[in-house]
């Protein structure tokens, strides 16, 4: 028996991360994480900064990925995001080390600091932390 799949595509302003069909596609929506499947009725939501998991012909995959817009049509998802990455292409060095200046910029409290893109900053670097460490 077949099994049933779909057509994604996972886009950033710079190039096309991802094209191809799939079982399933989970990402962090705003509202909480969601799954797509085959036959999913089509929607248009936010997702946050975290990791969205493929799993296609390769198997289960992960990839730390930024804000962006999750549209499911009937003839497949579309994912349009500022960054992602595949775990391989992570340095979970350098992921940690971004994790921990985000946390320490929003201990700080300057004045002057903006919340919500050292908000932003930490969630991204998060998102990398978790996604280079499922690939260990």
């Amino acid at each position: 028996m077949l099994e049933r799949r779909f057509s994604v595509e996972i886009r950033t302003p710079e190039r096309l991360v991802y094209q191809g069909e799939v079982k399933s596609i989970r990402a962090s929506g705003t509202n909480g994480d969601f799954q797509v499947l085959p036959g999913h009725i089509p929607f248009l939501t936010t997702i946050e900064s975290g990791v969205l998991i493929v799993d296609d012909h390769h198997g289960i995959r992960s990839m730390a990925t930024s804000n962006g817009v999750f549209e499911v049509l009937r003839d497949g998802v579309t994912v349009l995001v500022e960054s992602a990455e595949w775990s391989d292409e992570i340095d979970a060095q350098r992921a940690e080390e971004a994790l921990q200046r985000a946390k320490e910029q929003l201990r700080s409290q300057l004045p002057d600091m903006d919340y919500v893109l050292a908000e932003l900053a930490l969630a991204r670097a998060a998102a990398r932390v978790k996604v280079s460490k499922s690939s260990r």
